[in-house]
């Protein structure tokens, strides 16, 4: 038996016991892979001679690509091709920085065919960000959309330089790719182990942390998102989320097709909940994620006016209100059944289909993965911090922080994976999310460090001190907030939080903003540290009430930035 073959029946195994919780956990095993690429050994032989959608791609103004699974193995086999004849090696670094168009889809099968590693990055970054990810990242190419070349100016890559979307002086136009041979042969085997992708996730210093996955972790691993999920083939898949982040490679990428099920991508320039329930029906979507700041929007409509086919819906991010479950549930008899996991991991834990649904719970364990919660002293306990069990290691674990064996062993301590979120469990074996373990949080579903953006902030020309904690919010769950103490000849004032809000807006990207500002002193321990548990207190305390700070400014006050930042 190939390692293909053990791929599918473990994935055949998940199907046979989609509804079937306590079977599908029991009795799960993770195939045991040697030498595996799956968009050789997996993909394209799926793929051969089958005309069934893939993709599917509708722009806002109503431009639409549809392409089937051997469309999508043949362009695949042609980037390759093209690649390796461009000097693409396997074991190279690739920053893959594109929107959602075919290319990316084509490049990250092309990658895995050639044994080439991808790094995703957002197209939020800025020039900053970039250069520092090239360089932490040790990138020897580029593959970018022809309107992101701009932010490359001045920036130092190694290798090669490749636009999408049109010629770029000084950069290879990605349209030749396809001129090349639809036929592809590798130029060695692939072993299961070998890293595929890298990704940047904030952790609890300035810097990102690259998150290293393989050629098993992530295309393997992703069979427990599908079992989450339920998806089914021939669904129609639609996963909010954008480019670069880990979650799209989750459900745009890997569990659908993991499933034989059709990835659809609507592209829009500014979420509008009424359009997207109107695709939903137009374009008869059966499974859909989305985050809770899109659920959220969707609540706001009618929802019961709008007859769609959706079988399975399902959010993640953040634990969502209840209150938004029922009125879903209401309209459409459906259940939004809440997961979770990390960039670090597939899915862990969730509600599956077919099972009861805890309100207020993240759900059980997943097949594949055994779950502790651990006190600080590392011993079990009813609520603690969410630990995975190393012996074995889960297939959809990362292989660890690339370059960095300290970060790593950190979180790989005592025969466990230390997650840095606090859970508890019910007597039912349900799951309740309770917290961050460390001061890292969530902004409109995205993760962001206090310490990444304090480090910008402290550039400013009057900051001499910065702490940084989320704001409660009623759409985002949460915004940036910026604590701040002024160096001396500053004055506390509205031209001053203007300047801050808009140092912020030119140098973070758009989802990292400081949305809201306080000029205080900061609290600190004896030996000097800044205690940002007790600012987190305070903001949500001081939010429930409805009330602002004596000094405090939030960046709606000053509408004339929309309007002169760069940054947007």
């Amino acid at each position: 038996m190939n390692d293909a073959t053990a791929f599918i029946e473990a994935r055949d195994f998940l199907f046979a016991h989609r509804t079937d919780y306590d079977t599908a956990y029991r009795d799960f095993k993770w195939p045991v892979l040697d030498r595996f690429n799956w968009a050789l050994d997996y993909f394209d032989p799926m793929a051969r001679d089958n005309h069934a959608p893939a993709l599917h791609i509708v722009d806002e103004s109503g431009g639409a690509t549809r392409l089937s699974f051997a469309q999508m193995s043949e362009r695949s086999a042609r980037v390759a091709n093209h690649l390796r004849g461009l000097g693409v090696a396997r074991g190279e670094r690739i920053l893959l920085m594109l929107p959602n168009r075919v290319e990316l889809w084509d490049v990250m099968l092309a990658a895995m065919k050639l044994g080439a590693i991808v790094l995703p990055a957002t197209t939020q970054l800025a020039p900053a960000d970039l250069r520092d990810r090239i360089a932490l990242g040790r990138v020897q190419h580029v593959i970018v959309d022809a309107a992101d070349t701009p932010k490359f100016d001045g920036i130092d890559v190694p290798g090669l330089r490749i636009a999408v979307g049109g010629a770029r002086e000084g950069w290879l136009d990605h349209g030749a790719a396809y001129e090349t041979s639809p036929e592809f042969a590798p130029d060695a085997e692939t072993n299961a182990a070998d890293p595929y992708l890298l990704y940047f996730t904030s952790g609890t210093t300035s810097k990102p942390k690259l998150v290293a996955h393989t050629h098993q972790s992530y295309p393997v691993g992703h069979l427990s998102t599908m079992y989450w999920i339920g998806l089914q083939p021939g669904d129609v898949h639609w996963n909010i989320s954008s480019p670069g982040w880990a979650k799209h490679a989750w459900s745009c990428f890997f569990a659908p097709w993991n499933a034989r099920a059709c990835v659809f991508i609507y592209n829009f320039s500014r979420f509008d909940a009424a359009r997207a329930l109107e695709v939903l029906v137009e374009h008869e979507v059966t499974t859909l994620c989305a985050p809770p700041t899109v659920w959220r929007m969707l609540v706001q409509e009618p929802l019961a006016s709008y007859a769609v086919k959706l079988r399975e819906i399902v959010g993640a991010g953040e634990p969502l209100n209840p209150e938004i479950i029922e009125r879903v549930q209401t309209a459409w008899g459906l259940s939004i059944r809440d997961g979770y996991g990390q960039t670090e991991t597939t899915a862990q834990i969730a509600n599956t289909p077919g099972q009861p649904l805890v309100p207020g719970s993240m759900g059980r364990p997943l097949p594949g993965y055994r779950v502790a919660l651990l006190d600080p002293d590392g011993m079990e306990t009813e609520e603690g911090e969410i630990a995975l069990a190393l012996d074995p290691p889960p297939l959809g674990l990362m292989t660890g922080y690339a370059d960095n064996p300290k970060a790593t062993e950190t979180a790989m301590r005592g025969g466990f994976y230390r997650t840095s979120d606090v859970a508890l469990r019910g007597s039912d074996g349900y799951f309740v999310y309770v917290g961050r373990a460390d001061d890292v949080f969530k902004s409109s579903d995205y993760r962001l460090s206090p310490f990444e953006l304090e480090s910008v902030l402290i550039e400013h020309e009057a900051i001499a001190e910065a702490a940084v904690v989320p704001s409660p919010d009623p759409l985002r769950l949460a915004v940036p907030k910026a604590f701040v103490t002024l160096r001396h000849g500053y004055a506390i004032g509205p031209d001053l939080a203007r300047s801050v809000f808009a140092f912020s807006r030119e140098r973070l990207a758009p989802y990292k903003r400081i949305r809201r500002l306080e000029f205080a002193e900061l609290p600190k321990t004896i030996s000097g540290k800044i205690r940002r548990v007790d600012l987190r207190r305070q903001e949500a305390a001081r939010t429930e009430d409805g009330a602002r700070g004596e000094f405090e400014f939030w960046e709606e006050d000053f509408p004339e930035l929309r309007q002169t930042s760069k940054a947007g």
